[in-house]
């Protein structure tokens, strides 16, 4: 390659350096337990270990794969590892894989259905399977007015649904009216409502934060959304938007669909729910009921890329009218115009998102759900959530230790019970035992805050976790627990 005049896309020279890098990241699943979880290099590691400028020659795959190696790997923190147990899962699979692979082949720009028809009319296809699989109803489908699109993440699905249900308020009451639109969440919600906030100009006022707690298991309480509701109409402001979880973040509580469905429908607010993380358990039926009240919403979204097996991003959102998210998203210049479109018979997706450009990523899903079908994508989510089950008995089992929060899904929030009169209600305990197991390197956890609690969270959702490494994760919090305790 060193000498030869550039040819970026050779077909034989993609079949050599292919099979070496698909060989390259095989190696690298192989041996992934071999790395410390997160990531122990330290700020600005990596300016030491490159040059200051790109090459003005060519350079070798091999050297480049081997910098990964030596250079790129340290400071990979791994997410498919099965000791990773933080945030909430990413998944990958070799279906998931593959269909990346062949959408960078590919490399399409789908912007309107003319640009690759099969783009938009497969992610039309797999999106009403995926609402099948859920028992959505038949509003989110593509049959009536409704659909589903993919969006990058969760926070760009509620940003598009908010910038719909805002301009379409407005459209009624007069754009001069914006000062005056309210949103309503509890106080579990993703912070990527407030971000949509911001950027949507809801007044940081108008923003309703509604507390949940222990008593509600941290869902969002209908009466207290009844109340500030009231409060807001009287005082001449316009609530115009509710955000439900499924799943929250810190504790996976679910909020109650259905009465809050209702309330949202008798002021003619637009009702979001955000299932982004425990969506994918309600293709289990013993789990459906969980998004039961889901008729009542305006727009669905889960996260096919945290834990369906599909690679990074897929962020799946259903509407059930599609026009309120063309009215607000839609542009038509000039130098887009074509035929199909003009003649109104076909769906650009373009409309439905931020961006212009998009990804074929319906590929993957579509993959995903092929190679595995609903059968084993079911045993693969019930295997997670018996494995946190089986945690959470080894923390009940330990009287050193407490469980904070119900173990809904595939989560467990627990902590190191603090000594009698603790200063600090066991903030720093907590904080200590989680800096030294995520610093030993064997696994990664992530913590949150419940009621003034600092709890630490452990989360099953990587591919490659099973009972032995749940098992040598709970013994590390219990050495390291033993050795802050005998400190103290």
């Amino acid at each position: 390659m060193e000498n030869s005049t550039l040819k970026p896309m050779d077909s034989e020279q993609l079949r050599e350096y292919g099979h070496q890098m698909v060989d390259f990241i095989a190696d690298y699943y192989k041996t992934i337990e071999s790395f410390p979880v997160r990531s122990q290099v330290k700020p600005g590691y990596l300016r030491e270990l490159l040059p200051d400028s790109a090459p003005k020659h060519p350079e070798s795959l091999q050297d480049v794969l081997n910098d990964v190696r030596q250079k790129i790997i340290p400071g990979v923190t791994h997410w498919q590892s099965p000791d990773y147990f933080a945030y909430y899962p990413s998944n990958s699979s070799t279906a998931g894989f593959l269909g990346e692979m062949l959408s960078a082949g590919f490399n399409i720009v789908g912007f309107s259905w003319v640009t690759s028809p099969a783009a938009t009319e497969l992610e039309v296809i797999v999106l009403d399977w995926l609402a099948k699989m859920l028992k959505l109803p038949n509003e989110f489908l593509s049959s009536g007015q409704g659909g589903g699109v993919i969006q990058g993440t969760a926070s760009e699905a509620i940003l598009v649904v908010l910038l719909a249900a805002r301009d379409k308020v407005l459209r009624k009451v007069g754009r001069n009216s914006l000062e005056k639109l309210v949103v309503y969440a509890s106080d579990q919600t993703h912070a990527a409502l407030q971000k949509a906030c911001q950027i949507a100009g809801i007044y940081p006022e108008n923003f309703r934060v509604l507390k949940a707690d222990s008593n509600t298991n941290y869902a969002l309480i209908p009466d207290k959304l009844q109340e500030a509701i009231m409060n807001d109409f009287s005082s001449g402001l316009i609530p115009f938007f509710l955000c439900a979880t499924v799943g929250t973040t810190s504790s996976a509580a679910v909020d109650p669909l259905s009465e809050l469905g209702k309330i949202a429908k008798a002021n003619d607010m637009w009702f979001h729910v955000d299932a982004a993380y425990a969506g994918s358990a309600c293709i289990c039926p013993e789990y459906r009921h969980h998004i039961d009240g889901i008729e009542e919403a305006t727009s669905f979204g889960m996260n096919a890329h945290k834990w369906f097996l599909t690679n990074f991003d897929c962020s799946v959102l259903w509407v059930k009218d599609q026009n309120a998210l063309i009215q607000s998203l839609s542009t038509n210049p000039e130098y887009l115009k074509n035929k199909a479109s003009q003649e109104n018979n076909v769906v650009d997706f373009k409309d439905w998102q931020i961006p212009l450009g998009r990804r074929f990523r319906s590929l993957k899903l579509w993959m995903v759900l092929r190679l595995y079908g609903l059968e084993n994508l079911q045993s693969y989510i019930r295997n997670h959530i018996k494995l946190a089950e089986q945690f959470k008995e080894l923390v009940c089992s330990d009287h050193r230790f407490e469980v904070v929060a119900p173990r809904t899904f595939s989560l467990v929030c627990f902590r190191l019970i603090p000594r009698e009169g603790d200063q600090d209600n066991g903030y720093n305990l907590n904080y200590n035992l989680l800096d030294a197991v995520n610093s030993s390197g064997k696994i990664f956890i992530s913590h949150t805050v419940l009621s003034g609690k600092f709890v630490l969270r452990f989360a099953v959702g990587a591919p490659l976790t099973e009972e032995s490494h749940v098992k040598a994760a709970w013994k590390v919090l219990q050495d390291q627990a033993t050795i802050l305790l005998t400190d103290q």
